[in-house]
């Protein structure tokens, strides 16, 4: 039986990977701050103080490394991107380090990563792992997140990054943030609604992970669905499967830049964001479309 650790466990993602590898016959656990006797065996580990149960190190197979500040959580105030920053360098140096140290039997590391490596908007230009660097601040957090991963290299481990785009889950996050306003009759596309959204489901978003611990694979895939759409599309299927109207004119995007401060640039920038890569590895989504995503989650 394959042993897996997860870090974010306690989160959207995490707490629905751990179920689908429970399912498929693996052993998870997972590291937390509070230790629990949950569903999931836990270990402590405390980033700040540099701290980390080395039993959960020795013992594991594959980690998968979810854990980090919501990146959508608050405000952008330099305090709170300090925290987004830290949370992801210095708990995936104190793995890094650990690993180093205490385990000769870890098989896989893997990490989330995420697609704003690619900028705040790369406009209608389809992009893929090659792609450069963009620029900004989530730009600058992924590079040097990744960097990190990446130092497994140099001691043998086999190491895979996902970069994951809007995962869409009816229990939270983007898509419960995107219908408060639809359900209430105020609905409207964001900014010029021609930004695109590289959204997938989270089920897909899962499987994708388990695909790499059974398959093998190492290297940086993009974590988003095959058919990538725009904010104003997004919005108009939504609304329809909400069966809700939509009549008021785009929010604009100078009022988003009031309320939201630097972070706007999450709402009225995108990226249209090649799966091929991933699909060439031999994965299959099942909710391809955003329509087969959104009746699944809403219907």
């Amino acid at each position: 039986m394959q042993r897996v650790l997860i870090t974010g466990g306690s989160g959207l993602v995490g707490l629905r990977l751990s179920e689908l590898l429970t399912e498929k016959g693996f052993e998870v656990s997972h590291l937390s701050r509070n230790p629990t006797k949950g569903t999931y065996q836990s270990f402590h580990w405390d980033i700040k103080k540099n701290e980390i149960d080395k039993e959960a190190i020795k013992n594991c197979d594959t980690i998968i490394h979810l854990a980090g500040a919501g990146v959508a959580s608050k405000r952008w105030t330099k305090k709170w991107k300090d925290e987004i920053y830290n949370s992801r360098i210095d708990s995936t140096r104190l793995l890094v380090e650990s690993i180093r140290n205490h385990n000769s039997r870890l098989s896989h590391f893997i990490s989330a990563s995420a697609i704003g490596f690619y900028g705040w908007d790369t406009g209608d230009q389809l992009v893929d792992e090659n792609a450069e660097k963009g620029s900004g601040f989530l730009a600058d957090v992924v590079a040097d997140w990744e960097n990190e991963v990446s130092k497994l290299d140099e001691f043998g481990v086999k190491n895979s990054m996902v970069r994951i785009g809007i995962v869409l889950s009816d229990k939270g996050a983007a898509l419960v943030e995107m219908m408060k306003p639809i359900k209430l009759g105020f609905g409207a596309a964001l900014g010029s609604g021609k930004q695109f959204m590289s959204w997938i489901h989270i089920d897909d978003l899962c499987e994708l992970f388990i695909h790499l611990i059974e398959s093998g694979q190492s290297g940086i895939y993009n974590g988003v669905g095959p058919e990538p759409v725009t904010n104003k599309v997004f919005t108009k299927e939504l609304a329809s499967h909400l069966k809700k109207p939509l009549f008021l004119p785009n929010v604009p995007s100078l009022a988003l830049k009031l309320m939201l401060g630097e972070m706007q640039v999450m709402l009225t920038g995108g990226n249209k964001v090649s799966s091929k890569k991933i699909e060439q590895t031999g994965f299959n989504f099942q909710y391809p479309s955003l329509h087969s995503a959104l009746k699944d989650l809403l219907n």
